[in-house]
C-alpha cells in the first residue's frame, strides 16, 4: 500500500513492480490527481506548457496498464492501524496492507491573512490550483498581481506571469529570493528580475489586504487584481503523528538510512521526510523531487530485497531559471556553513559558458566552498548557459567524495561551441589550488578602506568608469610603473574578471610587494554587488 501519488510514491510503486510481478501494489491518493508534475505548474500557468496532458506524467490508466498498479484517486488515509495492519479512507473503505509507504509529501503554508476577501487568492501546489489561475487570468484578464515568497515557486510563477503581460510584484520576508544562494551570488539574480520589470520588495512580507490592495509590514500598499501565495511548504506528517511515527521538531518523519519509520513494515520518501544533509550530516528537510524519487525507488529495493542500499543523504542540488539567468547550486551555502560551525573558505571566477572565441559566449559567475583541506562544501553558479552541466560536474565530484583538486584535473568535454580547453571547472579548481598554495589572496568585498586600489585595465575604461581613488596602472606598463606603487597599506590589484588582476599580483609579489589582494571577479562581478 502506498499513501500517497506524488514523486515518491509513484516512482515506489514502478519499481516495485518491476522487481515483483506478483505483488498487490495499490496507491491511494487524496486529491484527484496522481503522478503529476508539479515543478511544471508555473510554466503550465504562463503558457510555456501549453497541453495540459503533458503535466499528467502518469495517469492511473497508464499505471494500471503498464505496471498493473491500481491507483484510488480522491481517497484520503485517516487512519493507520499498524497492528492489523490496515488503513482506512474517509469513506469507511478498509485496505490490509503487508507493507506501507508514506509519500504523503509536503503542503503550502497559508497563514490567517486579514482581508484575503477582498482580493482573488491562489496557492500553486496541484494542477487544479493551476487550472483556477489560468482560468481567473482568462476570464478576467487582470493587469497585476502580487506574489508572496520569492522561493523556486514564487520567483517562477513571477517570471510568467510577467511573461503574461501582467504587471507584477514578489515581495520576501527574507533579505533576498532563492535561500540556497548566497548574498554575493544571488544580487546577479536581484538586477535581472528588475531589469525585466518585475517589482522586488525584499525584507517586507505580507501583513493583510484591503480594499486599496496588498498591505506589506513596511505599510507599502500595491494594487493587484490577484494575489499569489508562495509562502513555502510543510511536511504532510499529521497522518504519521497520529499513528504514532516519529517525527522530529519541524514535523517531518523519521526514518533509518533505509527509509523505514519507527514502525516495523512503514516506510516513508519524499518532502515529508527529514534527511540527512551530506556536508553537514545534520537532520533536515529538502522539498525537491529528485530525492523523492531516488527515495521510492530505495524502498522498492528495501522490501523487495534487491541488493538493498542505504540512502547517502541529500545534497540539495537545484537549478532554477530567472528571465534570462539560471541559477544553479548544490551543497550548503555560506550561511549553512556558518550556522553549522563549519570553517571554510571560498572562491569566485566569471568564465565564459564556451571558447570566448565562439559566438554568443555568456559570462558564467562561478562560486565554490571548500575546506582549508579541499574538501568541496558547496558551490553555485549564475549565467545564461552552461549552468547546469558546471553544478552537476560539482555535485558529482562531492558525491564521489572528490576534493578542489578534481576539479582542476577534471577532463571534460572540449569544441569551441560547449566550453574552453580550460572548462570553468577546471578554472576553478586552478584558482583554489592557487590560492591553496599561497599564489594568490583573493579580495571578495566592497569596501576599500585603507587599500591601495590597482586598476589594470585600459586607460580609455578607466576613465569611464571606476572605483573611487584606484590608480590606473594597466597591466602591460606595471613593470615598467612598480616605483608608483606605494607599500604601506594592503595592495588591491582588479581587472575585468580576475585572471589579469591574478597576473599582476603575481608580478608584485615577486618583485617585493607583499599583502597583495587579487579581486576575486574583478570589476564584472563588483558591479553586480553595488
Amino acid at each position: 500500500m502506498v499513501i500517497g501519488g506524488g514523486a515518491g510514491g509513484a516512482s515506489f510503486a514502478a519499481r516495485m513492480r518491476r522487481l515483483d510481478e506478483k505483488a498487490e501494489i495499490t496507491i491511494l491518493e487524496k486529491t484527484s490527481e496522481t503522478s503529476i508534475a508539479s515543478c511544471g505548474l508555473p510554466y503550465f500557468i504562463g503558457g510555456v506548457i501549453e497541453n495540459r496532458d503533458n503535466m499528467q506524467v502518469a495517469s492511473p490508466a497508464f499505471l494500471k496498464q503498464l505496471f498493473n498498479i491500481d491507483v484510488k484517486l480522491n481517497s484520503e488515509v485517516v487512519n493507520i492501524d499498524t497492528a492489523k495492519k490496515e488503513v482506512t479512507t474517509q469513506s469507511g473503505e478498509v485496505y490490509q496492507y503487508d507493507k506501507l509507504v508514506l509519500s504523503t509529501g509536503a503542503k503550502p503554508f497559508v497563514p490567517e491573512i486579514k482581508g484575503v476577501e477582498n482580493i482573488a487568492c491562489f496557492t500553486v501546489k496541484h494542477l487544479s490550483d493551476a487550472d483556477k489561475i489560468k482560468s481567473f487570468i482568462a476570464k478576467e484578464r487582470p493587469q497585476s498581481a502580487v506574489v508572496i515568497g520569492g522561493g523556486f515557486i514564487g520567483v517562477e510563477v513571477a517570471e510568467n506571469l510577467c511573461h503574461l503581460g501582467i504587471k507584477t510584484s514578489l515581495a520576501e520576508l527574507a533579505p533576498q529570493v532563492l535561500m540556497p544562494l548566497d548574498a554575493d551570488m544571488v544580487k546577479i539574480v536581484h538586477k535581472s528580475m528588475k531589469n525585466n520589470g518585475l517589482d522586488l520588495y525584499l525584507a517586507d512580507g505580507l501583513k493583510e489586504v484591503s480594499k486599496e490592495g496588498v498591505v506589506l509590514n513596511s505599510g507599502k500598499v500595491i494594487k493587484a487584481d490577484m494575489l499569489i501565495l508562495a509562502i513555502g511548504v510543510k511536511p504532510e506528517s499529521e497522518l504519521a503523528k497520529k499513528t504514532g511515527i516519529a517525527v522530529n521538531e519541524r514535523g517531518a518523519i523519521i526514518t533509518d538510512e533505509y527509509m523505514q519509520t519507527n514502525i516495523a513494515d512503514i516506510y516513508a520518501c519524499g518532502d515529508s521526510v527529514a534527511v540527512t544533509d551530506f556536508v553537514s550530516h545534520k537532520q533536515v528537510t529538502v522539498a525537491l523531487a529528485g530525492p523523492a524519487n531516488r527515495q521510492g525507488r530505495l524502498i522498492a529495493d528495501v522490501i523487495a530485497d534487491n541488493h538493498p542500499y542505504p540512502y547517502g543523504g541529500t545534497q540539495g542540488t537545484g537549478i532554477v531559471k530567472v528571465f534570462e539567468l539560471t541559477a544553479a547550486f548544490t551543497g550548503n551555502n555560506e550561511k549553512q556553513l556558518k550556522q553549522n560551525g563549519i570553517d571554510y573558505e571560498k572562491m569566485i571566477i566569471i568564465a565564459n559558458s564556451h571558447a570566448g572565441y565562439y559566438p554568443d559566449a555568456k559570462p558564467l559567475f562561478l562560486k565554490v566552498l571548500y575546506s582549508r583541506e579541499g574538501k568541496i562544501l558547496g558551490a553555485q553558479a549564475v549565467g545564461q548557459d552552461g549552468v547546469d552541466k558546471r553544478i552537476d560536474v560539482i555535485a558529482m565530484t562531492m558525491r564521489l567524495g572528490g576534493t578542489v583538486k578534481d576539479l582542476r584535473d577534471a577532463e571534460l568535454c572540449y569544441a569551441p561551441p560547449y566550453s574552453g580547453a580550460k572548462d570553468p571547472v577546471n578554472l576553478i579548481g586552478m584558482a583554489i589550488e592557487n590560492a591553496r598554495q599561497g599564489l594568490v589572496k583573493a579580495y571578495f568585498g566592497t569596501d576599500f578602506e585603507n587599500m591601495t586600489v590597482i586598476d589594470v585595465r585600459p586607460p580609455a575604461v578607466y576613465e569611464q568608469e571606476h572605483i573611487q581613488g584606484a590608480i590606473n596602472i594597466p597591466a602591460g606598463q606595471i613593470r615598467n610603473r612598480l616605483n608608483e606603487i606605494p607599500h604601506d597599506k594592503p595592495i588591491l590589484v582588479h581587472c575585468f574578471k580576475g585572471y589579469t588582476s591574478y597576473v599582476v599580483a603575481r608580478i608584485l609579489m615577486q618583485n617585493g610587494f607583499d599583502n597583495i589582494l587579487s579581486y576575486a571577479g574583478g570589476w564584472n562581478f563588483y558591479k553586480t554587488q553595488i
